[in-house]
C-alpha cells in the first residue's frame, strides 16, 4: 500500500501537465490481482492491507486526500462495491495517464509477462510489454523521448543481490537522465543490506530525494518475514513530501499490528 499511494501521489502530480510522460515498471507482475481466488484467499495477505482500508475506508472524507485518492483507483477495478480485484502498479497507471503517454513494462518471470501481454493486448500504442529483466531493459528506455519520466523499481529482493543490482541499475540511470523521478520500493527485513540501502541511495546524488517507511510490526523474533517496506525516491514531485506528512500517520493506525508500528518521513 505504501508503494501505491505513493505512486499515485506521483503520476496525479505529473499528469497535470500536457506534456506526454513515461512510465517505466522494471519490475510489473502481472498487472492486476484476484483476490477472490483460492489461493489469495488461502494466503490472506490482502486481509492486512487494502482489506482494512476497504472495510474502514466507506467515508472517504475521514480519509487523508492521498489516501482517498489511492483507494479511488483501487474501487476502479471494484465498481460494484465488493474487492475482487486489486490494481498492480502497471494497471494504477493505466488508469491515470493520458492518451499521449506511454507505459514501459519490464517482466522476466514467463508467466507474469504473458498475463501482462494478453491483458494489454488491444493498448500496444501505449503500453509495450518486455519479457525480459527490468535492470538491464532500463538502460535501453532511457532517456524517454518526452524527457519527462517516471521509474518504479520494485524487485522481490528475494536473491539479496537485487540490492546491489539496484544501487547499479540507479548509479547507471542518473548519468542517462539525471532529471527523471526514480521511485525504489524495497523491503524492511531483517538483512543488512535492506538497512543500508537508503544510506547507499542518499550516496548517489546530490539533488533531491525523498525517503519514507512503513513499520507495521516488531521484526520477527526469528529473523524471518517483512515487518515493513521503504520507498526511496529520486527529483520527488512538488509537495509529495506534504502529502505524505499527512498521510503516514493514517497508514500506521490503519495498518499497524502491535505497538511498535510507526513511521518515517526523511527528505532533502
Amino acid at each position: 500500500m505504501l508503494k501505491h499511494v505513493v505512486l499515485v501521489q506521483m503520476l496525479s502530480y505529473l499528469t497535470a501537465k500536457e506534456t506526454p510522460l513515461w512510465f517505466v515498471d522494471t519490475h510489473a507482475g502481472a498487472g492486476v490481482y484476484s483476490i477472490d481466488s483460492t489461493f489469495a484467499q488461502k494466503k490472506g495477505e490482502f486481509k492486512d492491507g487494502i482489506g482494512r482500508l476497504w472495510v474502514k475506508g466507506g467515508g472517504q472524507s475521514e480519509l487523508p486526500l492521498a489516501l482517498s485518492e489511492y483507494l479511488q483507483q483501487v474501487r476502479k477495478m471494484n465498481p460494484d462495491g465488493v474487492l475482487r480485484h486489486y490494481p498492480g502498479s502497471p494497471q494504477m497507471a493505466l488508469q491515470m495517464l493520458r492518451e499521449q503517454d506511454r507505459l514501459q513494462l519490464f517482466e522476466l518471470h514467463t508467466t507474469e509477462s504473458e498475463v501482462l501481454q494478453k491483458q494489454y493486448a488491444n493498448l500496444k500504442r501505449r503500453i509495450s510489454v518486455q519479457p525480459t529483466d527490468g535492470f538491464a531493459g532500463l538502460k535501453a528506455v532511457l532517456p524517454p523521448a518526452s524527457r519527462r519520466g517516471l521509474v518504479l523499481i520494485d524487485p522481490s529482493y528475494e536473491d539479496k543481490a537485487d540490492y546491489a543490482r539496484v544501487l547499479d541499475t540507479m548509479r547507471d540511470a542518473l548519468q542517462r537522465f539525471a532529471t527523471g523521478i526514480y521511485a525504489v520500493w524495497y523491503p524492511q527485513v531483517q538483512r543488512p543490506e535492506s538497512k543500508e540501502l537508503p544510506g547507499q541511495l542518499q550516496q548517489l546524488t546530490a539533488k533531491g530525494w525523498l525517503h519514507a517507511t512503513l513499520k507495521v510490526m516488531a521484526p520477527a523474533r526469528d529473523g524471518l518475514g517483512l515487518h515493513g517496506s521503504g520507498m526511496f525516491v529520486f527529483n520527488p514531485p512538488w509537495k509529495l513530501d506534504a502529502a505524505l506528512e499527512a498521510v503516514m500517520p493514517a497508514l500506521v493506525k490503519l495498518l499497524g499490528q502491535d505497538r511498535h508500528a510507526s513511521y518515517s518521513l526523511k527528505s532533502r
